[in-house]
């Protein structure tokens, strides 16, 4: 397995988790390292148990793994919670003045710190955080300038006192571990290669600008939030309107207005506020208006478990909306995928004037990345489709919005050009958009711009390239899975294949279209398929036997409302393969 590192910091929400874990991503970013945290809290604002993995290594980290290399609890309910849990060669690095450890299993380092007497008894609680971060990175083998560095640009805002009461207490710390507690065996390396470092909800944020979206609204909903919050600090320097609604009828209608007008203009959200949208998504379907909405999966139903992630909406998305209509549904795969998908499915949505749904979940939307600064290319190509933003004389003989053609694309002005006046109303309509539904509905008519409406899903699924293996073919097993489970799937792909199992897969990006006969295709020749995902029910499972009649030999499903764990998915393809069942359905590991 590749070279890694897992660091988690434990404790209740309100005693600063948060910033030792931006401190370590900093630093390892800046020493060219790849990361991938994921934090797991909870919906109370103080109180709580909130945990936070970093995992770090010199090649690309698509999971935040399964074993922990150092732990930092900052309260007792941690060190109860995750000893136990801890393997050997881990290390535990506490306040040796307020925590008792308790029984360690074999081979697990304690690592207590006399926070008193190495912050001058000082009574900020913080400052323990500050202090252990200090002695891990003596024990990672890092030295104390980076961290000196990070903790100026962290609390530069408290002012010089504040900065320099850190660094002074940290060198502290630093000293007294390196003298005192023994090294980690594999020190981290450097290279020059710094990384970004950034959030799925901020990759998602930072593709709508690169996309050219001039209008962004959202009612504030997690775990979309992060969105909104990147959209509003960066609004002016991105010359980007920004407007935060009442509700999420609201934002859908708010958006599709924008996008009538003729800009392009994006809106995200959560389950529950995406179905207060479906009406809007149908208006947007009829009047062919494109418009984006991304949504990030939470635990479900209803408000459900707020702060946990999953993969549940795939059919609300799927049925979105009532009557027949084109639509574009993307799932991203990964922290970078969330900032391509957006111009991506902004291109599509726009050249064939329907709907865009960005299906993601917390895991990407709060989990951070990094990622090479060259990939975030904000010049990327932009296609308005047949857009008229200027008279040009094709309208005076009467502009047909929603012209009959063989694409069932029409040409699309803007409002106010001259000569190209036209209709929108939600009711289905003539070609210049007059409704046909007042005093008599003309059946024709309807068949005709249902039809119309409809011809743009094969030009839909041309323009979209279909999936494909990755690993070798004539594998023992294949993973299917779809979005978020890109990385964890890839890493358990390599440990089966480093146990003996030669194993390959196939992740789905695209829901609408789907390339079904591709898809069966390629599982067609797979010795033993089966599909993961993070769901009760199987909702890919479903859909893909809907659609292609293909029924994969077995399933791993997960819907604690944390996600999968490299080990999960690794323990249940063996237990599959031996003929002990065909549905896996792992458990997060927690104190009982």
């Amino acid at each position: 397995m590749k070279q890694s590192f897992a660091v988690s910091i434990g404790g209740a929400a309100g005693q600063g988790v948060a910033t030792p874990g931006n401190i370590f991503a900093r630093i390892f970013a800046r020493r060219g390292l790849h990361l991938n945290a994921y934090n797991a809290y909870q919906s109370i604002i103080r109180g709580g148990h909130t945990f936070l993995t970093i995992r770090t290594g010199p090649e690309k980290i698509d999971s935040f793994g399964d074993h922990i290399d150092l732990m930092i609890p900052l309260n007792q309910d941690t060190m109860d919670r995750h000893l136990r849990l801890l393997g050997p060669g881990a290390a535990v690095v506490y306040n040796g003045d307020t925590i008792k450890p308790g029984a360690a299993p074999e081979g697990v380092r304690l690592c207590p710190l006399p926070v008193s007497k190495l912050n001058d008894n000082s009574r900020n609680k913080v400052e323990q955080n500050t202090l252990a971060v200090a002695a891990a990175l003596s024990m990672m083998g890092i030295g104390f300038q980076p961290l000196e560095e990070v903790l100026g640009q962290q609390f530069k805002k408290k002012g010089d006192a504040v900065v320099n009461e850190n660094v002074a207490m940290a060198r502290n710390a630093y000293h007294y571990s390196t003298q005192n507690f023994e090294p980690f065996a594999r020190p981290l390396p450097m290279t020059e290669n710094r990384k970004a470092v950034l959030t799925g909800n901020m990759a998602l944020a930072m593709g709508g600008a690169a996309a050219g979206v001039k209008f962004y609204c959202a009612y504030p909903m997690s775990p979309s939030t992060g969105v909104l919050h990147w959209m509003a600090a960066h609004a002016r320097k991105a010359g980007i309107m920004v407007r935060q609604v009442e509700d999420e009828i609201g934002v859908i209608n708010m958006a599709i207005g924008a996008a009538q007008a003729g800009v392009r203009a994006m809106c995200a959200t959560s389950g529950g506020g995406f179905a207060l949208m479906t009406e809007g998504l149908g208006l947007a379907a009829m009047i062919e208006t494109p418009v984006v909405v991304i949504d990030v999966q939470r635990a479900g139903p209803s408000t459900g478990v707020p702060t946990k992630t999953e993969q549940g909406d795939l059919w609300q998305m799927l049925g979105a909306g009532h009557g027949d209509y084109p639509r574009l549904i993307a799932a991203p795969t990964d922290i970078l995928d969330c900032f391509k998908i957006i111009p991506e499915i902004f291109n599509l949505a726009d050249k064939f004037q329907c709907p865009g749904i960005v299906l993601g979940d917390l895991l990407l939307s709060e989990g951070t990345g990094s990622v090479d600064p060259g990939d975030l290319n904000f010049d990327v190509k932009i296609d308005r489709g047949e857009l008229i933003t200027s008279a040009n004389g094709n309208g005076a003989n009467g502009y047909k919005r929603y012209l009959l053609t063989e694409s069932g694309i029409s040409p699309r002005a803007i409002p106010g050009v001259p000569h190209h006046t036209h209709t929108v109303a939600s009711d289905e309509h003539m070609e210049d958009g007059v409704l046909i539904s007042d005093e008599f509905t003309n059946p024709i008519k309807r068949r005709e711009m249902m039809e119309k409406r409809q011809r743009k899903v094969a030009g839909i699924e041309a323009a979209v390239a279909p999936p494909e293996l990755i690993g070798q073919p004539g594998a023992d097993v294949t993973l299917i899975g779809w979005g978020s489970t890109m990385g964890v799937i890839q890493e358990a792909v390599e440990m089966l294949n480093e146990e003996g199992i030669s194993a390959n897969q196939l992740q789905i990006r695209w829901m609408v279209p789907l390339h079904g006969e591709r898809i069966v295709d390629i599982l067609r020749d797979c010795r033993h398929t089966i599909l993961v995902e993070n769901n009760y029910s199987g909702q890919f499972a479903r859909y893909l036997r809907s659609e292609t009649s293909f029924v994969p030999n077995g399933h791993i499903r997960k819907y604690d409302g944390e996600p999968f764990m490299p080990h999960h998915i690794v323990e249940a393809v063996k237990e599959q393969l031996a003929g002990s069942t065909k549905l896996s359905v792992p458990m997060h590991e927690i104190m009982v």
